[in-house]
């Protein structure tokens, strides 16, 4: 089964696929970010957005998609903009058939470095671990989307599990 993470952005759109197999061993396949051109108005880094999503949907077919949610207050144009963002990547999704989970950045820090107050550097270590990388995972937003799908991978496994 293939997951997709994704942590929004409209300057900066993280991913990471991963690949869970039958025996529960979990392989990255890739993982990086997706950037839209600051100097287009916003409506166009939205349409580049989607269709950079729509590319790597079709070049990898995740099945299932794990998606972070938004979570700050401190600057509201900043929030607008990441929700609008968000809303495109859920949208994306929504229109491939891909089943969506959303999980706030408490939930990963917590299921990934069992802290919820963990730093970037922290969750970078613990993802770098946790998936046999050789290096860091960067930049940041490509670190946190890997975060999100292995959230989604344990909390999936979990839930079969309880069942």
């Amino acid at each position: 089964m293939v997951a997709i993470g994704i942590d929004p952005g409209v300057a900066l759109t993280g991913f990471g696929l991963l690949r869970e197999e039958a025996n529960g061993q979990i392989t990255v396949l890739a993982h990086g970010v997706i950037e839209t051109p600051k100097t287009q108005p916003l409506a166009r880094r939205l349409q580049s957005l989607q269709q950079q999503l729509q590319a790597l949907v079709a070049t990898w077919q995740p099945q299932e998609a794990a998606v972070e949610e938004v979570f700050f207050a401190t600057n509201a144009k900043t929030a607008l903009s990441v929700g609008q963002a968000r809303g495109v990547v859920l949208l994306t999704l929504c229109n491939a058939g891909i089943a969506i989970h959303e999980y706030t950045p408490l939930q990963v820090k917590q299921a990934i470095a069992g802290y919820g107050q963990a730093d970037k550097r922290q969750m970078q270590t613990m993802i770098k671990a946790l998936l046999g990388l050789a290096e860091l995972p960067r930049p940041d937003d490509a670190a946190d989307a890997l975060a999100v799908a292995l959230t989604h991978l344990h909390s999936r496994r979990w839930a079969q599990l309880s069942a």
